[in-house]
């Protein structure tokens, strides 16, 4: 029988062969067929329990009103961290328990790795102590994924969100062992959002993985009757849709919600989570909530943001401002709702088309 090396999954046999030289012989590799190799999962020493603010899955799950927060920008394109921070403590105030960091509200793909690692741990040093930071280290990649929930929980984030690898979509077979090589670093909330990936987080991919002490809930996006079908089995679910949140907290058992409009209405959609039905807030809610969504997140928030005066009228592409039109209708939303239930104290402008910078190098 052939003596057989394994050299990283990949097979040779040895076999005898003579050698040009009469009565020489020689060994020569042969190739087999590779087979399936599982690698270890060898993480980096900050999955100690030691790393800074490390938070119990439990404490996690508890959390009824997360903003997925928006990034400010400078004119030449960078972070604006004083204007973030200032976000950030408008959310402190008027009641998150937490936010999601460079999520697609927060355009994480629009980042770089490292620009999103620094802003992870600039939130956590800041206001780690005050407000739960759950990082956006999700990618298509799966060494991406793994790489940067490394870096993100060396940093002190106190979770992780986790989309299923989209574009270059996989198996459900190779769905759940993208999600298995990242839940061992820490506490981690999946991201079910078919319309942006294009490929649904089936159930059962969730109740496998919800086995891991690591598995904190899902932010789904499906709509009511996958909400309840979750937290019929005890699994913890978030909204994905402010416009359905309402009715999934309290007639459908999710947990709460992962929010965009609470980037502007922070209070009152805490209200919205904390307490009980509130259907007459709901329903007047609905009018921002549709404006918000009429083109895709975050455009619409980063106009609403603008218009406000909180942060500068910078937008990163392939994102551009809504026309003017809809920043109209956006003062009078505003006005009707009452110009004090949103963040900041500056008056509510429609902006003129030359207020706004694009910056495609950054």
């Amino acid at each position: 029988m052939d003596a057989v090396t394994s050299y990283g999954g990949v097979c040779l046999g040895e076999s005898t062969v003579l050698s040009p030289r009469r009565g020489a012989s020689r060994r020569i590799a042969r190739w087999k067929s590779p087979q399936a190799a599982v690698i270890p999962n060898v993480h980096l020493p900050m999955r100690s329990y030691e790393v800074k603010n490390r938070t119990k899955t439990k404490d996690i799950k508890a959390l009824r009103l997360i903003t997925a927060i928006k990034t400010p920008y400078l004119p030449d394109g960078r972070f604006d961290l004083e204007a973030y921070d200032d976000l950030i403590n408008l959310q402190i105030v008027q009641g998150a328990e937490a936010v999601i960091v460079g999520g697609t509200t927060g355009e994480g793909q629009l980042m770089s790795w490292d620009e999103h690692i620094m802003l992870i741990g600039h939130t956590v040093n800041c206001f780690g102590a005050s407000i739960k930071v759950i990082g956006n280290t999700g990618s298509n990649s799966t060494r991406e994924a793994i790489h940067a929930t490394e870096q993100g929980f060396a940093v002190g984030m106190h979770a992780a969100l986790h989309i299923n690898p989209y574009y270059g979509k996989t198996s459900i077979n190779g769905m759940i062992s993208h999600f298995e090589s990242v839940l061992p670093m820490g506490p981690t909330i999946l991201y079910n959002v078919p319309s942006r990936t294009g490929q649904d987080i089936p159930p059962s991919v969730v109740q496998s993985l919800a086995k891991s002490p690591n598995f904190a809930g899902i932010k789904e996006c499906m709509g009511h009757d996958r909400v309840k079908q979750y937290t019929s089995g005890g699994i913890v679910v978030w909204s994905g849709n402010d416009d359905e949140c309402h009715d999934s907290r309290w007639n459908f058992g999710a947990t709460g919600v992962i929010s965009v409009t609470s980037n502007l209405v922070p209070g009152l959609m805490r209200e919205l989570m904390f307490r009980g039905k509130y259907p007459s807030l709901n329903l007047k809610l609905m009018p921002l909530i549709k404006w918000l969504f009429e083109e895709p997140n975050p455009i619409a928030l980063n106009t609403a943001l603008a218009q406000l005066g909180v942060v500068r009228p910078v937008f990163r592409l392939p994102y551009v401002p809504l026309p003017h039109p809809k920043r109209v209708q956006f003062v009078k939303i505003v006005q009707e709702l009452g110009r004090e239930h949103f963040v900041g104290d500056k008056e509510v402008q429609a902006l003129d088309d030359d207020d706004f910078i694009l910056v495609g190098r950054y």
